[in-house]
Parts: C-alpha cells; structure tokens; sequence
C-alpha cells in the first residue's frame, strides 16, 4: 500500500506473527527492525516509549511528516519488533487519511515494499509481479517515491542515519 513516503508492506506491529510474516515475504534476515507508523503521540505509550525532554522540540519539528524517529524501547515484550536493539524507528506520517486509517488499525510495521536489498517498487503492477499471492491485498495511491529521513533521537546529539 502507498505509505506517505513510498510503497511498504505493511501489518499490525502488536501481531508477532504478521511481522514474521513480512520478514519472510521481504526475504529479509531479522537483524534490521521495520519501521513503525503511528497515528498520535500517545501511541508511544504502547510500546513504553518515554518521550525526554530534549525529544519534544524534535518531535514538534518532524512530526507529522516524512521523518522516522529512533527511540528507546528495552521492552522485552517488543522484541520481536526491535530485534534486539532495543530501541524503535516510529514515524507519524502527514497525510489525514493516513493518520485515520492508523487510529482503526493501530500502529503498523512499514518497510518498503521490495526483496531485502533490492529497489523499493514504484507501481502496484511491479509489487504485483514480485509477490503476487504471498500478501493479503494491494492499495494503489500516489507516493513520493523516496524513503523516510530517518533520525536516531535517542541523544541529546542527533544522528541522521538516512536523508
């Protein structure tokens, strides 16, 4: 489906199961977490995410917007979805209809819609071709066809990791 950025598979990331599943369909070893969509701030609560001080005026400046924002998340419950790491990449995007269709569903996980490694897919026809029965269905809709800057906030010293 078109996120705000580009083209992702996207499923519910509270379901451990369906994130799995998008491993496997993109082909991609669990070392590199998703990216996960939210619709509000209080969204952060779900996955314990506590929100420092210095992180505010971040959050005002990017969100909504086409900016993905790394934060702490030591939850042991949350591992399936920070493998690890320990820490998360959430993004509230800036379309409305976006944002509502996230209130229904919940937080989703959102990686590009491509094999690991390869370039994400620019049309509905191509994700078609590539994985064909392996989703459960396809949104068509225009994107920007570039990925989300993605920004590791979990310090008072930024580090963009993506432009």
């Amino acid at each position: 489906m078109p996120t705000d950025t580009i083209y992702g598979i996207v499923g519910p990331a509270l379901k451990k199961e369906t994130v799995e599943r998008i491993f496997k369909i993109k082909k991609r070893r669990n070392k590199k977490p998703f990216i996960v969509l939210i619709s509000d701030l209080k969204d952060l609560k779900i996955f314990g995410i506590k929100i420092k001080p210095f992180q505010k005026s971040l959050i005002k400046k990017f969100w909504p917007g086409p900016v993905s924002l790394i934060f702490d998340c030591p939850s042991k419950r949350f591992e399936y979805l920070h493998l690890g790491k320990k820490s998360l990449a959430l993004r509230m995007p800036k379309p409305k209809w976006l944002r509502a269709l996230l209130r229904r569903t919940g937080p989703l996980v959102a990686p590009s819609a491509n094999f690991s490694g390869e370039k994400p897919v620019e049309s509905i026809k191509k994700a078609k071709e590539i994985f064909g029965g392996k989703v459960d269905f396809y949104l068509s809709g225009k994107v920007q066809k570039r990925p989300s800057t993605l920004i590791d906030v979990r310090k008072k010293e930024i580090k963009v990791l993506r432009k």
